[in-house]
């Protein structure tokens, strides 16, 4: 089944979510600001997505710049930042199986789908 981690406030996401329910597939969505990803969870998209954690991580949020821009930081660390501050979550994050991708541009979701 599809997972897509959907923020509804962000124009990209809309339109990632579009993506999906235009497949006709049975899919999961995870409003990942009001059900937050433990860092477990995390580890497992990040491991999926083949990146570093800090490729998921949208610099420039305000929370990021007041907090954490210019510091030395773990992996750890930066993982443990998205779960306390699920804003920093870049998104939609969609998952298919043992592929995943981040949808930006949206259109990279139709090659997982």
């Amino acid at each position: 089944m599809i997972k897509i981690y959907h923020n509804p406030r962000c124009s990209k996401s809309r339109q990632g979510l579009a993506i999906v329910e235009d497949s006709s597939k049975e899919f999961e969505v995870v409003k990942y600001l009001d059900n937050i990803p433990s860092e477990k969870e995390l580890k497992e998209i990040i491991t999926l997505l083949d990146i570093s954690p800090i490729q998921l991580v949208r610099k420039n949020e305000q929370i990021w710049k007041d907090n954490f821009k210019g510091k030395e930081l773990s992996d750890a660390e930066i993982i443990k930042a998205m779960v306390e501050n699920p804003k920093l979550i870049e998104r939609p994050i969609v998952i298919n199986g043992d592929k995943a991708v981040i949808g930006r541009p949206p259109e990279t979701i139709k090659e997982i789908i």
